[in-house]
């Protein structure tokens, strides 16, 4: 059964070819419990402690998720992602750059008021 914040059958035949293959230790929870785990936890905004149970220890999946966000799994899922939506034509890679620069108020920057009244030690009046 899918629940709403778990990967489908085809998301989830999309990544299993981008994930790291670990020979090595002890038979691993399945990395796609694992992942659906990392991604209820970041859709629902809940803590790692918080995730449900049925994903598997916390702990196993804050690790995975360290360790794949460091080896760099999850950029190769969005180049794979970006590739696979360029190639079907559903991105538009125009972009608007905005370089508007709000100054605030001398007062909102934590100046004094009327000024600083004592010299600066380091400036010109202290020779």
């Amino acid at each position: 059964m899918i629940r709403r914040h778990e990967l489908s059958d085809a998301e989830w035949e999309f990544v299993r070819p981008l994930l790291p293959v670990s020979l090595r230790g002890r038979k691993r929870l399945d990395d796609r419990v694992v992942l659906n785990g990392i991604v209820w936890k970041f859709r629902t905004g809940t803590a790692w402690r918080d995730v449900p149970e049925r994903y598997g220890p916390w702990a196993t999946l804050h690790t995975r998720f360290r360790r794949w966000a460091l080896d760099g799994t999850f950029e190769r899922m969005l180049r794979a992602a970006q590739a696979r939506s360029d190639a079907a034509g559903d991105i538009d890679w125009l972009v608007s750059v905005d370089s508007t620069v709000v100054r605030a108020h001398q007062h909102a920057a934590g100046a004094r008021k009327g000024g600083s009244k004592v010299p600066d030690s380091d400036g010109p009046e202290a020779a």
